[in-house]
């Protein structure tokens, strides 16, 4: 009986986000959920780009930073289950408009910051490399087609991509006036480069820069033993936006600019790369919060949750998609 009645309470969740892992997790305690995501893996902007074995860079979200209560109890729970950890270390601020608070703990997975989606995501039947293109509702079900011609149809959607690719897939379903507003999502480019090894090493930097606004040091989160020192390099959210939509065309232009900057700004002494990688993040964050957390139509069964309603941080997204399933559970 159990079964036949997560059958009936089917949900697709797109996107494996922390909004998109969260709502999953908390879905499918009652009902059957299938999570869908374009990317290779779990982790949406909290992803980990793995370059050999445990070797790797948190090329997304550097760090979390618990706000909430309830959000600080949850990351508890999983400093306990040793999924997460703090990165302590010399953390240096040349930004001078931001001083580090000595609270300010940082958070990070114990082998990549999408470790907090794995965790929600363990039970969850997950198909990766997935991408909808187009989704229709039609005798009470939703029919999605996938980039690889298949069509698959669930009772309920949720859906946690970012605001542009939201209006895209679903304004003609969606009534409620947050989705005819007008929503600029901040783009990012990151740079992940490896230079011979030094003895000594900051963990982190953030600078004070309009191109580079951040450097981190992957080796100090003592996740693996490499023979180079890597660094994350992250743009500015203001030099980005001019610059992303021509990043692939200029990827060894923009790396250069980045890098260049890293040495002069850092003072770490300029050595040859030993290779580095480009990605850019068109829709990183949302600095201007909606009035409302999540959005739920229950004639359509039809849910959107995701760090952009609330704020830029990951913490963001979490709070949207618990939000969400309380509407979704009345």
């Amino acid at each position: 009986r159990d079964g036949w009645w997560r059958e009936m309470n089917d949900y697709c969740v797109i996107g494996s986000g922390i909004s998109g892992a969260t709502i999953s997790n908390l879905l499918n305690k009652k009902s059957l959920v299938h999570s869908y995501d374009k990317g290779r893996g779990p982790g949406g902007r909290a992803s980990f780009k793995r370059v050999k074995g445990k070797v790797g860079f948190d090329h997304g979200t550097q760090y979390f930073s618990p706000k909430s209560k309830e959000f600080k109890r949850f990351v508890n729970k999983l400093i306990k289950k040793k999924f997460l950890k703090k990165w302590n270390g010399k953390h240096i601020y040349l930004n001078t408009k931001k001083k580090e608070n000595k609270k300010h703990i940082k958070i990070i997975g114990k082998n990549g910051n999408n470790d907090i989606c794995k965790y929600l995501l363990r039970d969850i039947k997950c198909f990766y490399q997935s991408e909808v293109k187009k989704i229709n509702y039609k005798d009470k079900k939703w029919f999605l087609s996938f980039n690889d011609g298949k069509i698959r149809s669930y009772n309920s959607i949720i859906l946690t991509c970012p605001f542009p690719q939201l209006r895209k897939l679903s304004k003609k379903f969606i009534k409620n006036p947050f989705i005819k507003k007008t929503l600029k999502m901040d783009a990012n480019i990151t740079v992940m480069i490896a230079i011979k090894k030094r003895k000594k090493s900051s963990s982190s930097f953030l600078f004070n820069d309009t191109i580079l606004g951040w450097a981190g040091n992957e080796n100090s989160k003592k996740r693996f033993k490499s023979n180079y020192d890597l660094w994350t390099l992250q743009s500015t959210f203001k030099w980005a936006n001019k610059k992303i939509d021509y990043n692939k065309k200029n990827v060894k232009k923009n790396s250069k600019i980045l890098i260049d900057k890293f040495f002069k700004l850092s003072k770490i002494k300029k050595t040859k790369i030993i290779y580095s990688i480009n990605h850019g993040w068109k829709y990183s964050s949302n600095s201007n919060p909606f009035k409302i957390k999540s959005f739920w139509d229950p004639k359509i069964k039809l849910g959107v949750c995701a760090d952009w309603f609330v704020g830029p941080r990951l913490e963001s997204g979490w709070i949207s998609a618990n939000d969400l399933f309380k509407k979704i559970s009345k």
